[in-house]
């Protein structure tokens, strides 16, 4: 059950935004999870300041996930988002953030699991 928000304040043409969802659907078996269950939030031009400057271009990935990875999955994840998010948008990896969060109660379907 994986959730990736991806906030930027670029931009994000539609065939970026499949670009990126189809790699994002690749990179997500590097934490243990499928695309079968990816669910992706693109939030483009946003107010972003980073070292209080908004004139680069920025980005901040959010990846949420019920379970748990270890951290050598998270940095192999981190790398993947971070050069799919340089491909695709030409934003510098020294831009770009990215956070998990492990989460242990998750609904869908009207239940929890």
């Amino acid at each position: 059950m994986p959730f990736i928000q991806t906030r930027t304040n670029k931009s994000i043409s539609v065939d970026q935004e499949i670009n990126i969802k189809s790699k994002l659907g690749e990179a997500i078996t590097l934490i243990g999870k499928s695309e079968s269950w990816l669910m992706l939030d693109f939030v483009p031009e946003c107010n972003m300041y980073f070292k209080g400057d908004n004139s680069i271009d920025i980005a901040y990935i959010d990846v949420k996930l019920y379970g748990r990875a270890d951290s050598n999955s998270y940095n192999a994840m981190t790398q993947a988002i971070t050069k799919i998010i340089n491909e695709e948008l030409r934003i510098d990896p020294s831009n770009i953030y990215v956070s998990y969060t492990e989460i242990d109660n998750w609904g869908w379907n009207g239940n929890n699991f």
